[in-house]
């Protein structure tokens, strides 16, 4: 039975670990896994810009000795030419997996339903469970462990805070969404993320205060305040988040050694500083690298053996 990567509820603790301990072993040992893939072709989708995810998906896919093929809305019309339905059963044909980035979460998972090779979810307006994998690798490394630590997800909750939260809570890891009234999580998200929390240990929260939020973080995390497609609200936004601006006095209220992320791209000066996101306790950068190896575990756990 074949397996995507859509969203992180889909994947089990056991799972989760077990894709961060092959990130860690990939890249430790990148040569070790050199033509891990040779011989596989994997159809990369893109809708929307990307820098980050189009380039780690590239290269990994290069390093693994698989065939990358780069697929845009104008080539495809992904919906619109012909149907997803008739898409995906076009490129089972051809190729042995499947990444796509796109604007509907449904657009994803229809494709997925139509194809019997494994789909791997870039992004969509629902999760970014990509996203999510690198950041919690990069977690692990700076803090060695979850349990017991706390995680807060401030500004919009959005595609980025539902996979970080349902990580969290698959791991364990206390996890807190800050953000405006009007503005917070999926209500399922947060209620399937803090049954599984609890029978991890830890807790999920949303709170709207930003200074009662961040005391004694472990991690603070930010995502822009206007996300592509919202660029029609982005002065309205700019007034309801301006209160939530990751600055040096709100760090100061975390934890002395609180590292602080960001998925990137950074609007710097709206939800972070430059002091801030250039400081030591930065580790954007770090992230940024970790998708590369993250993605690179997710394709071989994937397609090693289709």
């Amino acid at each position: 039975m074949k397996k995507d990567f859509l969203t992180i509820a889909d994947w089990s603790s056991d799972e989760l670990f077990a894709l961060i301990d092959l990130s860690k072993e990939i890249k430790k040992h990148p040569e070790n896994f050199r033509r891990s893939l040779e011989g596989k072709s994997i159809a990369t989708i893109f809708e929307k810009q990307s820098l980050r995810t189009h380039v780690t998906f590239d290269v990994g896919i290069y390093q693994l000795g698989a065939h990358a093929i780069y697929l845009t809305q104008g080539d495809i019309s992904l919906g619109k030419r012909e149907s997803i339905y008739d898409t995906g059963k076009n490129l089972e044909r051809w190729v042995d997996g499947v990444v796509v980035r796109t604007y509907a979460h449904k657009t994803c998972t229809d494709l997925a339903e139509a194809m019997k090779i494994p789909v791997i979810n870039a992004l969509t307006d629902f999760e970014h469970p990509c996203q999510a994998l690198g950041d919690f690798l990069t977690v692990h490394e700076k803090k060695w462990s979850f349990s017991g630590k706390k995680f807060v997800f401030i500004g919009d909750g959005n595609n980025v805070c539902h996979s970080l939260m349902i990580f969290a809570a698959k791991v364990g890891m206390n996890f807190v969404a800050n953000t405006p009234k009007g503005y917070e999580p999926d209500k399922n998200v947060v209620k399937l993320s803090a049954a599984t929390a609890k029978k991890m240990g830890s807790t999920i929260e949303v709170i709207n205060d930003p200074k009662e939020a961040v005391k004694n973080a472990d991690v603070i995390y930010t995502d822009v305040w206007t996300s592509m497609g919202q660029e029609a609200e982005k002065e309205k936004r700019l007034e309801i988040f301006k209160s939530y601006q990751v600055n040096k006095k709100l760090m100061a209220l975390a934890k002395s050694d609180a590292i602080f992320m960001h998925c990137l791209p950074a609007h710097r000066g709206e939800e972070v500083t430059d002091e801030v996101i250039d400081s030591k306790n930065s580790v954007v950068f770090d992230e940024a690298e970790n998708r590369l190896h993250t993605q690179k575990a997710v394709m071989l756990t994937l397609l090693k053996g289709a």
